[in-house]
């Protein structure tokens, strides 16, 4: 698709809002120039209009299971599922992701590999891009062993890293501490010695990769804050009396500039099973415990990102992330910066910082439109308007209006 353009009367770039309409042109699948308040578009471009509507980069879900098909015990029953059946499912986790607003997806775990066969198989121009860490690196018997990905030992531990590398994964997840929903696992301690997780960030460091450490214990975020990871995904600090980020803590962590996932972020018509409950309150993680974290990082100035763990369970479906930004906000994090975790600080952890992200010339045309201000009541990226992919409108959302003049002269309203 070449030579159209979106109004809108307003836009949130990335970074801040930019009030009093804004006309951004397209060609080629990229945004080619963003102009501020009422200029007129090229002659002949056709122009789609959004009289009341905000105009945001695609959002970027830093945290995805797409091979779990968000039902009961998701990431358990993957080790009974044949790959076609995976290929499936990944792909209706993207077209759910894609209809909520997302472009980008970080995939943190797959099963053995599902998700980057299927990226290297597949060059799909109507889902969102997907980066992947192929199987997270785990423990013998630690947490989601039954995605593939056990390693013990220094050796064995370059060894997995090696083969995610050989396998095209773009970062490395290592299971720095046990899970929730992996039975004999601990929330509280480390999974792995620190020479472990040393040569594990070392090796992925070596062959160009980021590294990113799933971290429920206060020891298991300590440890890899020392040994020097990228990323943290949850950051709950989980000890045996509860779940507690300690501000010291918080502090390192934003001098670090190591990014953190929170993973908030449940769809509020869901009734939670008693026992996920009664497993998430043994581990110490209620919802006031998770955004009390997510405050605390924020206050101390910690890079967050926006991730929601999606797929994980019926409370987490794909498409999730509207849900993590609007618990965000509840927490106490500003509308703008929630937004730009989601959006440029996002795109930057996933290593697509020059393209994506934000709404600049030469950028993706990666969009979505929202009817209201999200910096004013989050909830409105419930209800997208539109969503473009590439500059394309793919997503099955709401008729726009469409004009070739200027804003409300509409010349094909339907």
């Amino acid at each position: 698709m070449t030579g159209h353009a979106v109004r809108a009367a307003r836009m949130f770039d990335g970074e801040r809002l930019v009030d009093g309409g804004v006309l951004v042109l397209l060609d080629d699948s990229r945004i080619t120039d963003v102009r501020r308040g009422w200029a007129q578009a090229p002659e002949g471009w056709p122009v789609r209009e959004y009289p009341d509507g905000t105009l945001l980069p695609g959002l970027i879900d830093a945290h995805v299971h797409l091979c779990a098909d968000a039902g009961p015990d998701a990431l358990g029953r993957l080790a009974e599922r044949p790959d076609a059946d995976l290929d499936t499912v990944v792909e209706a986790s993207l077209r759910a992701h894609l209809a909520a607003g997302v472009t980008t997806v970080r995939d943190l775990g797959d099963r053995r590999g599902a998700v980057l066969r299927w990226r290297a198989r597949e060059v799909r121009d109507d889902l969102p891009t997907v980066v992947g860490s192929g199987t997270p690196i785990t423990s013998v018997g630690g947490h989601c062993w039954w995605m593939g990905g056990e390693a013990s030992g220094v050796d064995g531990i370059r060894d997995a890293v090696r083969l995610q590398a050989a396998a095209g994964a773009d970062l490395l997840k290592v299971m720095a501490s046990g899970g929730v929903f992996t039975p004999g696992t601990d929330t509280t301690r480390p999974q792995f010695t620190d020479q472990e997780v040393a040569a594990a960030v070392t090796q992925a460091h070596d062959l160009g990769l980021p590294v990113t450490a799933h971290a429920h214990a206060l020891s298991a975020v300590e440890q890899a804050l020392r040994v020097g990871v990228d990323g943290i995904e949850h950051c709950t600090c989980v000890t045996a009396t509860g779940a507690h980020v300690p501000e010291e803590l918080a502090d390192r962590l934003a001098t670090s500039g190591v990014a953190v996932c929170a993973t908030l972020g449940t769809d509020p018509a869901v009734i939670t099973p008693p026992e996920v409950v009664e497993m998430a309150a043994r581990a110490g993680l209620s919802e006031a415990a998770l955004r009390a974290a997510a405050a605390t990082l924020h206050r101390a100035g910690v890079r967050l990102v926006a991730g929601s763990d999606a797929g994980l369970g019926p409370a987490k479906p794909h498409g999730i992330l509207p849900e993590t930004l609007v618990e965000y906000v509840a927490s106490g994090i500003p509308a703008t910066a929630a937004l730009a975790a989601a959006t440029s600080v996002g795109a930057e952890v996933c290593g697509l910082g020059r393209r994506k992200g934000r709404v600049r010339p030469g950028f993706d045309a990666d969009l979505l439109v929202v009817h209201g201000d999200p910096t004013s009541d989050m909830t409105v990226l419930r209800r997208p308007l539109a969503v473009y992919l590439a500059g394309a409108n793919p997503a099955g959302t709401l008729p726009e209006r469409r004009s070739s003049r200027g804003l409300g002269e509409d010349a094909s309203r339907r």
